[in-house]
């Protein structure tokens, strides 16, 4: 099998495209694309973002130390595109985009209404890294819309449509291959 070896640059992919969601005291409100954003801890909930300084939403996010990470769905493809690409400095994204802002519980910053999942995140800490600045952030409380809860009570992210970006393009998420632990799991005979 042939190979290439290339010099480092990140592969990692696929990603989830974000949208974040920010805002300053008494000015309009920002969402920012963003594909670098991971967990980073489950006890205490903790997400990272990574964000350009010279972008737009990064000094509203250094000065208020929060925003809202927002999921989005196949639906949502063109609106988080448009936020990715377009500057809050120029236009408001959520009247450009279609999108509605609506009040968050935990934080000043607002939600996007049509986001299945809204997650709610304080600043803990930002490292400098380089071309990217890493927000650390503590998650003090998730929005999830209850379209999406089965008959159960349980939430069903998997039929909100998820979408995904992998290297300058996007994708919705396919079929289910298996479930954590199906690997080790016994079957019954």
């Amino acid at each position: 099998m042939a190979r290439q070896n290339w010099q480092a640059g990140n592969m990692l992919y696929p990603l989830p495209a974000v949208m974040v969601s920010c805002q300053r005291p008494e000015e309009k409100p920002n969402i920012i694309t963003v594909a670098w954003t991971g967990t980073i801890c489950s006890t205490p909930a903790m997400v990272s973002i990574s964000v350009r300084p010279e972008r737009y939403s990064y000094d509203i996010i250094k000065e208020t130390g929060e925003f809202v990470i927002n999921l989005t769905t196949e639906k949502l493809t063109y609106a988080t595109d448009f936020c990715g690409v377009r500057s809050g400095r120029d236009i408001d994204k959520f009247k450009a985009a279609h999108l509605t802002p609506i009040p968050g519980v935990h934080v000043s910053a607002p939600l996007i209404e049509e986001s299945p999942v809204n997650i709610e995140c304080r600043v803990k800490d930002v490292i400098e890294l380089g071309s990217h600045h890493m927000f650390l952030a503590d998650v003090l409380g998730v929005s999830v819309d209850e379209a999406y809860m089965d008959e159960k009570g349980k939430f069903d992210m998997n039929r909100a449509g998820m979408m995904v970006y992998s290297h300058g393009e996007y994708f919705g998420l396919g079929k289910q291959l298996g479930t954590f632990g199906y690997s080790v799991r016994k079957t019954k005979k």
